[in-house]
């Protein structure tokens, strides 16, 4: 089988995200208005809903490093499309809460195993000194998948069955092209690489304080993502077509996340964050502030979309930084925690947007952001903190990917060569 160019494979990955991620998962909040007027739901019920994708992701994504292993990338990516359409087609033909739960429950399970199949693949497809390029552009397949959903609630408004039988479409023809694309490989780790070192009591130490600070994040980011478009609708009076440009402005903003993470790991990763969770903490406040002037709820969104995405970039890579040789749980560990917060902050803002309203509910929330940008200075630094000379080592993602994987000598594997003939 003749292997795909990197960026080919870059842009094939991007869009299987956009499909999983985008539309499977984030797409949801963007269709919760006509969802909860067809079906009768509350806002408390629709907040259990919104945390079940995000509970499922995490139970998936704890087993997809093996299943990414025994199976192949191949297979782990069909079964992640498979579990992906079926989700979005039960979605369309929902005819009550209960349905509608299993649906965005399959999706979430969709989510959870793409990302590992997909690292496994560029493991053994792309050349490691292209490993950071390649990640970015296929992180950024969110926000192209976000964006790609905006037409259809522009002009499917009321048709949201029709939309997610659309998006079920894709998802098939996605399976089919992973069959294509993707090889049937396992090895994730070179077999001339070194086993990773045992994690030590330190490295525990920010992980979690990493894990903390993406749960927080998720926590906050929660109100956003299920319920801005409904709270436009709700609170702002404006027609269901006008929420397409809430998410359309998320995902324009979120294609420049990558690059303020990669400035964040070259600079300072703790004034970053604090930065990015005040801009997220404002554009809750100001969509709550101003829900019926349809200019300023899409600037919010425009800044919602660039903090979010900026700072699941810079977990990612501080995810990376902690943990090398670890190639299937450092990427892993702060998007399992970003959603653990997502799952527990959706039913908690539902719970406050029905006993207190949309305004009050998104106002807690920006008030929690906050705080946790407040304490940003205990943020994990993974530059020059333990040793002084690592201030000199390369930084950004494509340097994080170069040191992950050392011969046992304890010197980093050629970028280049590495990897691949073992595959």
């Amino acid at each position: 089988m003749t292997f795909p160019p990197s960026m080919r494979f870059a842009l094939f990955g991007a869009g299987l995200i956009a499909i999983t991620y985008g539309l499977a998962r984030f797409a949801f909040g963007l269709f919760v208005p006509p969802i909860r007027a067809d079906l009768g739901l509350t806002p408390d019920v629709i907040g259990v809903i919104g945390a079940l994708p995000l509970i499922s992701f995490i139970l998936a994504s704890l087993v997809a490093p093996i299943l990414a292993v025994r199976m192949g990338s191949r297979y782990t990516a069909m079964l992640s499309g498979t579990f992906g359409a079926s989700g979005l087609l039960v979605i369309s033909q929902s005819p009550d809460a209960l349905s509608l739960g299993i649906g965005v429950f399959a999706c979430g399970v969709s989510t959870g195993l793409m990302m590992p199949a997909l690292s496994g693949a560029m493991q053994a497809v792309v050349e490691r000194s292209m490993h950071g390029r390649v990640s970015s552009i296929m992180n950024a397949g969110t926000s192209v998948g976000v964006a790609v959903a905006v037409p259809a609630v522009l002009f499917l408004a009321d048709a949201w069955r029709f939309a997610y039988g659309t998006f079920a479409v894709l998802a098939v023809i996605g399976i089919v092209a992973t069959w294509r694309v993707i090889p049937s490989v396992s090895r994730v780790t070179p077999s001339d690489a070194a086993p990773p070192p045992p994690i030590t009591r330190l490295q525990w130490w920010r992980l979690g304080r990493l894990s903390v600070f993406a749960f927080l994040m998720g926590f906050v980011s929660a109100a956003y993502w299920i319920f801005a478009p409904d709270l436009l609708v709700t609170l702002g009076e404006l027609p269901p077509g006008a929420t397409g440009w809430l998410w359309l402005a998320v995902g324009v903003a979120g294609l420049g996340g990558a690059v303020v993470a990669d400035l964040a790991d070259r600079n300072n990763p703790p004034i970053t964050q604090a930065l990015m969770l005040m801009m997220l903490s404002t554009s809750l406040a100001l969509l709550a502030a101003s829900p019926d002037a349809l200019p300023l709820a899409a600037f919010s969104a425009l800044v919602f979309g660039l903090a979010y995405m900026s700072l699941t970039g810079l977990y990612l890579m501080t995810g990376i930084r902690l943990l090398p040789g670890r190639l299937s749980l450092g990427p892993v560990l702060p998007f399992i925690a970003v959603s653990l917060g997502q799952a527990i902050g959706s039913p908690v803002v539902g719970v406050l947007v029905e006993a207190f309203g949309y305004a009050d509910a998104f106002a807690v929330f920006a008030a929690i952001g906050v705080v946790v940008a407040i304490l940003s200075p205990l943020y994990p630094r993974t530059i020059g903190e333990e040793e002084p000379e690592e201030e000199e080592r390369d930084t950004g993602l494509q340097a994080a990917y170069d040191n992950q994987l050392r011969d046992a000598d304890g010197n980093p594997l050629d970028p280049v060569t590495a990897g691949v003939k073992d595959a």
